[in-house]
């Protein structure tokens, strides 16, 4: 598709969709309560924009699209009003939803946090993936935790405003608020899981707990686990002999989904899950890599009854 035309028919599908009044969140929580639906993090499918992006992941049969509006994304932050309205009614109209948005938001002077959001609330979008919070080497953790709740407590007041949730996504790795997961429980605790949780990634969580550190921090998290991302992987040693985690298909890692999921269907979850694929890919590849993922996760959310 020509990025002209592509551009002139999200800009004309958006003006539609905002001529509609929005999504009631009564709808939407009815519909949370239902199975599960498996989204593909769009990031994976950035060489795709518009109809194609739509047309693919509906043809691959996810039922949504965690949609990138960061830097680089599938819409830049800065043109958020103009162009997300017009992606989303794309991919609506293809019978998928946009359960979420992935974003660069760290706290609510973050640029364009305001306009995101309340673009968010016109298209009746409930969650947002946040985070990238750090620490610094020089101050203990727990003093620095304390310094940051003042900033979410901000970030929670922006998003009850636009009855929006932010989702802290968890990474690994050393220096990063939320590696462990046990520190976004003292550093989210006292604030409303409506407005400030986590989404909690199931590949980065095995890395920083192995055997059971993982279960421990699911169960801390609570409430707030609002979103869930999929990935698994194997540790590996490279060229000088070191360990290190090695993305890999779905059902092919450490990863303990029959556990994990299990878990899940006991707490009640019924937040966006979201399928990412961080393992090497051509673009050849990319379509039968997914299929296949996405075939095995749907095996575990069965064998778990979501």
């Amino acid at each position: 598709m020509e990025p002209d035309i592509s551009r002139r028919a999200v800009l004309a599908a958006g003006a539609a969709l905002l001529t509609q009044p929005p999504l009631s969140y009564a709808a939407d929580e009815k519909r949370a309560k239902s199975k599960l639906k498996a989204a593909i993090f769009s990031k994976h499918l950035q060489f795709l924009q518009g109809d194609d992006l739509a047309k693919a992941a509906a043809e691959m049969g996810f039922d949504g699209i965690d949609l990138t509006v960061r830097k680089g994304g599938h819409v830049e932050p800065e043109r958020v009003r103009e162009e997300l309205p017009g992606l989303v009614a794309i991919i609506r109209r293809h019978g998928l939803e946009v359960p979420m948005i992935t974003t660069d938001i760290v706290h609510a002077e973050s640029p364009y946090a305001e306009p995101i959001l309340k673009t968010m609330a016109d298209l009746g979008i409930r969650n947002y993936r946040w985070g990238n919070l750090k620490y610094s080497a020089d101050q203990p953790p727990a003093a620095q935790i304390d310094g940051m709740k003042p900033r979410v407590a901000k970030l929670a007041a922006l998003n009850a405003r636009y009855k929006a949730c932010a989702m802290y996504h968890t990474h690994s790795g050393a220096g990063l608020v939320g590696a462990s997961i046990w520190d976004l429980y003292l550093l989210l605790k006292d604030f409303d899981p409506g407005a400030v949780g986590v989404n909690y990634d199931i590949g980065h969580a095995t890395i920083e707990g192995g055997i059971g550190g993982w279960i421990n921090s699911y169960r801390i998290t609570g409430p707030h686990v609002r979103g869930i991302a999929v990935k698994d992987f194997l540790w590996v040693r490279d060229a000088k002999g070191l360990w290190r985690p090695e993305w890999k298909p779905i059902g092919e890692g450490m990863v303990r989904f029959p556990e994990f999921f299990a878990m899940v269907t006991a707490s009640g979850f019924s937040g966006p899950l979201q399928l990412h694929l961080e393992y090497p890919l051509t673009r050849d590849e990319a379509f039968t890599a997914m299929k296949r993922d996405l075939a095995k996760l749907r095996s575990y959310l069965a064998q778990a009854n979501l």
